[in-house]
């Protein structure tokens, strides 16, 4: 390994090894087959899109081999998940042998390099996430999700406990949840799952939250979850986690998995036909490059400190088919987010290798960028290979050798390696001191730390760190303070005025979530929320009306107004207020239908209306139901017709929420009737809304020969309608009527369906 290390050392000049080695990979970008390349020779493969960064090796097989995820631990050790199951041979062969791993990698001399390691815990089915804890570590299977124990410190697991026998689903790889990130709020945040997790006291918790992406999750400076889908590259949270979860009479449809970027096109710098579509038009270019995103995957958002300033939140993301990693600049305005690519028809980093399988990035406790790559020939699960990939993986040998794998690091030049501190020994003091850090590894470690020692005895020192002007540190010390179960609200509370909106944001959902045990703050709340608001970053705003619910009926319905109406063009904005309204909608309705700017007609304003009262008909209280359809009124005239057309969609498609529960009334409502007797109703329309109601002695229905015209059933359109008023209807129409010169008219009701999880017409 020394001798190897020092051949590492000198390949800053271009030796003859390395020109052979330059040869080898022009031959297989051009000819068959595709051999691997020696970790020196790797290197040489590499184009990095800024010059004044460069790439290293940590570690190569045989120290390390299908790596598919790392961490470092509160002593800079690197631990890494080894997936040596995975596609064994081109059928898959030996998917289910218990062979993979978690290994410990040390770092003996402090020269970056890893020279030793040690097996932590083996036996394992496709292992794919790793979370290190108090004592231990969340371990990640194929299906069960393990707490592993190491009680006597020799980094050998000697104790497991079953945490989620169903944690990774169906188990397949791409499509089973992984990830295992520890969110600034304390929760470990996973990807391809609705499940979180935390340890309470000695108890580890499981909670629903919202699903999100494939494979890799990470957050930002704010907290903010971000992760992807093998086809689309960045999506991300817009608001806190189950935060419009609260409202059961409303299904949300924005603000959680929101895509960040259309751009799919990646620049790859060699051939890559061993891709799974590849004899798809489209899928590759006249050289046989990728054309755009196949297998998007291990996003990371970078808060580093080596790299230089401008990379500060950036987003990176792997694309291991076509070789690359790209980078992209995240941008914030407001509450809302958009990402744009960094560079022109190039990428950050890419590799004439096509055996280079970046698959997921992790930051370091010396601020760099790291990248796990499996090196591996086939990377295409076998469900999933056809018969075209089959076919050029064997002719070009891909399937042959196995159980390699690199780490690498990417770092400024000339950047002193220094070995990583080990905060298992810095006492409670220093680590509150580490919240600054502008490292955010440093922060996340330091937070976890804390958290995990239960040492109430920092709280003046982390109130000091909220009296400072650093909000990276002001984030991280709320967070530690709720970590620890800190029962006090004046810290929150004052918080709440910082200058960072975030910080505010943050402060203003920690203390609302102590009102049930200490009612006092509610009134500090309201006033806080009264006198600014209109002054407030929508950040805060936003985080307003998700407490609106706290206050007083008539401070939240104006801010809710306000936020709606300054808000419309985001449909996160309708649920954000939909989320604050549990069980107050009509009163809400009664409220807007009275108010004289919501008299004149906004397509924005039908479309919250319409989702307004798919949340009253869900909540099912009769009374209220009756009251608003005694508005439907087909004799309006076009500027106010508007209200009718949501008052019907929305009660039609309140089965979206209901799963097609019928509407039960104590009596035959006279509505009805007058709809079909009106000259200028449609007699379809009011006959499908009497289906949705069900009462005593009410008539054996009789199937409408119309409704068989389109063979959707009422839950499919319903769900569909739902996502597509709010995601779509900005810009096609409330109708599908589309917007001159901007937007296509579309087949109204094949769009509806199309949008919906049940449809049973996509191809």
């Amino acid at each position: 390994m020394a001798m190897f290390k020092e051949h590492i050392s000198s390949f800053r000049i271009l030796t003859f090894i390395g020109i052979v080695g330059l040869l080898l990979m022009h031959y297989s970008c051009k000819q068959e087959p595709s051999p691997p390349l020696t970790p020196f020779q790797a290197l040489q493969s590499f184009e990095l899109a800024d010059p004044e960064l460069e790439i290293q090796l940590v570690a190569a097989e045989p120290l390390v081999q299908d790596p598919v995820a790392i961490t470092f631990d509160e002593a800079g050790r690197l631990w890494v998940v080894e997936m040596l199951g995975f596609m064994q041979d081109i059928d898959g062969t030996g998917e289910n042998d218990p062979i993979g791993r978690v290994s410990v990698l040390f770092d003996n001399d402090g020269d970056g390099q890893m020279d030793t390691s040690t097996i932590f815990l083996d036996s394992l089915v496709l292992p794919r996430a790793i979370a290190i804890v108090n004592g231990g570590a969340l371990v990640a299977e194929n299906i069960p999700l393990w707490y592993v124990e190491d009680t006597d410190g020799d980094l050998k697991a000697d104790k497991r406990t079953l945490i989620d026998s169903r944690y990774g689903g169906q188990g397949m790889p791409e499509h089973s949840a992984n990830g295992l990130w520890r969110g600034m709020d304390n929760w470990y945040y996973n990807a391809k799952s609705k499940s979180r997790y935390r340890k309470i006291d000695s108890e580890w918790i499981k909670e629903e939250t919202e699903f999100r992406g494939q494979w890799g999750i990470c957050h930002d400076n704010s907290g903010r979850l971000y992760y992807n889908y093998n086809w689309s590259q960045l999506h991300a949270d817009l608001v806190p986690p189950n935060a419009l979860q609260r409202n059961k009479n409303h299904k949300s449809s924005s603000g959680i998995d929101h895509g960040l970027t259309l751009d799919r096109k990646i620049y790859p710098i060699r051939s890559n036909t061993a891709v799974n579509r590849g004899y798809v038009p489209g899928t590759l270019d006249k050289e046989g490059k990728l054309l755009e995103f196949a297998s998007a995957c291990g996003p990371l958002i970078y808060r580093g400190n080596v790299l230089p300033d401008s990379y500060l939140g950036n987003a990176f993301v792997c694309e291991p088919t076509g070789n690359l990693i790209k980078r992209n600049s995240v941008l914030e305005d407001g509450f809302m987010l958009s990402a744009e690519s960094v560079y022109k028809n190039l990428e950050f980093l890419a590799s004439t290798d096509e055996r280079f399988r970046p698959i997921s990035l992790a930051s370091g406790p010396d601020g760099a960028l790291y990248v796990v790559d499996m090196y591996k020939g086939i990377i295409q699960h076998g469900p999933y290979m056809t018969d075209y990939l089959r076919e050029v993986t064997l002719k070009r040998k891909l399937d042959k050798p196995i159980n390699m794998g690199r780490i690498w690091r990417i770092t400024t030049k000339n950047n002193k390696t220094e070995k990583p501190e080990d905060f298992s020994k810095l006492s409670p003091v220093e680590l509150v001191n580490l919240l600054n850090h502008p490292n955010g590894w440093t922060r996340d470690m330091a937070q976890r730390l804390l958290v995990e020692s239960k040492d109430l005895t920092i709280i003046p020192e982390l109130e000091d760190i909220l009296a400072s002007k650093n909000p990276l540190g002001q984030l991280h010390a709320l967070w530690t303070l709720e970590g620890l179960g800190n029962s006090n609200s004046e810290p929150y509370l004052s918080a709440m005025y910082a200058s960072n909106p975030t910080v505010a944001q943050t402060a203003l959902r920690l203390v609302a979530a102590m009102v049930d045990e200490h009612p006092e703050v509610r009134k500090e709340i309201q006033d806080f929320i009264i006198n600014e608001y209109d002054s407030a970053d929508p950040i805060l705003q936003m985080q307003m009306v998700l407490t609106s619910d706290l206050l007083n009926t008539e401070t939240a319905f104006n801010i809710s107004k306000k936020f709606l109406e300054h808000y419309n063009q985001h449909p996160v904005s309708r649920d954000v207020v939909m989320s604050s309204l549990g069980n107050k909608e009509y009163d809400f309705f009664n409220n807007i239908m009275s108010d004289d700017k919501w008299k004149t007609y906004d397509q924005n304003r039908e479309i919250f209306v319409e989702m307004l009262v798919s949340a009253i008909a869900v909540k099912g209280s009769e009374e209220e139901i009756l009251a608003v359809l005694n508005r439907l009124n087909f004799n309006q005239n076009q500027q106010t017709k508007w209200v009718t057309n949501a008052i019907t969609n929305g009660i039609l498609n309140s089965t979206a929420i209901q799963d097609d529960a019928k509407i039960e009334l104590t009596s035959a409502p006279l509505v009805f009737e007058k709809l079909k007797t009106s000259a200028s109703s449609d007699p379809y329309i009011a006959d499908k809304l009497e289906k949705l109601f069900t009462w005593p002695g009410k008539p054996k229905e009789v199937a409408d020969s119309k409704e068989n015209l389109i063979e959707i059933d009422q839950m499919v359109m319903a769900s569909g309608r739902q996502k597509y008023i709010n995601l779509c209807a900005s810009c096609h129409g409330t109708q599908g009527e589309g917007m001159s010169r901007f937007a296509p008219r579309f087949l109204k009701y094949y769009l509806i369906c199309l949008h919906s999880p049940h449809c049973k017409m996509k191809t």
